[in-house]
């Protein structure tokens, strides 16, 4: 039987730690500093209780770090004060640097760290979650063997750390500043007595912009006007007493697609345009 420690059983946490519980995995949390709903969280996935961190990663073969990710790093310290020689997995959403962090952190108990992401709704009967692994090829195999079959689909990534990490905030880039953008949209719309309009309009697209990359490059030449458009944007917003931050964001992004006016690139040479050339390639 695998032993799996989960370090904190939130929402996702507990859901992603029971599904590992179904394909015959024990599944220890520890209650220490926790709050009742997450000990009654922790009860209701059937998760057992150890008496503390010392225990947890002395028994536990594979440990799984799903937490908010401003803390991804301080449990990292946390669990690096016990002798650990297990497969570490942080499955947080924090960056290729942060999560290099990490591995160097808990690499120094000799444990083998990889790198994890989780994409979608806490899995369920009737939802499936995507996790995607990134790291030492031998140990990508015995956490995705956790979940074959439940509602948790293991994705291995080639390459190492930081190609999960990657994949998570590229998506939350996204996903998570769109629905943030629409909210400040609708009460612009609000203020002035147009949002019914704004949603027939919205309706008649049912596709995300995120799948239309082809569309990428016209964005690029069309940015010699639509970046002075966002600014339009960012006073209406101000005038509104509402945040222009966004606005003023795309503005800024768009800048760097000047000089392109009405070109025909493609969609890489579009996205080299983005770089900052004093910042050289990602690493």
């Amino acid at each position: 039987m695998t032993v799996v420690g989960i370090l904190h059983p939130g929402s996702m946490g507990a859901a992603v730690a029971a599904q590992a519980s179904l394909n015959g995995a024990e599944v220890l949390w520890c209650p220490q500093g926790r709050s009742s709903a997450t000990k009654e969280r922790a009860q209701r996935y059937g998760l057992a209780a150890v008496g503390g961190l010392a225990e947890l990663t002395e028994r536990a073969d594979i440990i799984l770090s799903i937490c908010p990710p401003a803390r991804a790093e301080n449990v990292a310290v946390e669990v690096s004060a016990h002798p650990f020689t297990g497969i570490y997995v942080d499955g947080n959403a924090i960056s290729p640097a942060s999560m290099a962090r990490v591995c160097a952190i808990v690499a120094r108990t000799g444990a083998t760290v990889v790198d994890g992401s989780l994409i979608g709704s806490p899995p369920s009967a009737s939802k499936s979650t995507r996790l995607y692994l990134s790291g030492p090829a031998d140990a990508l195999t015995p956490v995705g063997a956790l979940f074959t079959g439940s509602a948790v689909r293991p994705h291995l990534l080639p390459g190492g750390i930081g190609r999960a990490s990657a994949l998570k905030l590229s998506y939350s880039s996204y996903q998570k500043a769109s629905r943030v953008l629409a909210a400040v949209s609708y009460a612009l719309a609000r203020d002035y007595g147009v949002e019914d309009e704004l949603l027939d309009i919205a309706q008649g697209r049912t596709t995300s912009y995120l799948a239309e990359t082809a569309y990428i490059p016209k964005v690029a030449a069309r940015s010699w006007r639509w970046g002075p458009e966002m600014r339009e944007v960012a006073h209406a917003l101000q005038e509104a007493g509402l945040p222009p931050d966004l606005a003023d964001a795309s503005a800024a992004i768009m800048s760097r697609w000047d000089g392109l006016k009405d070109s025909s690139l493609g969609i890489p040479q579009a996205l080299d345009h983005l770089h900052d050339a004093a910042d050289g390639e990602p690493g």
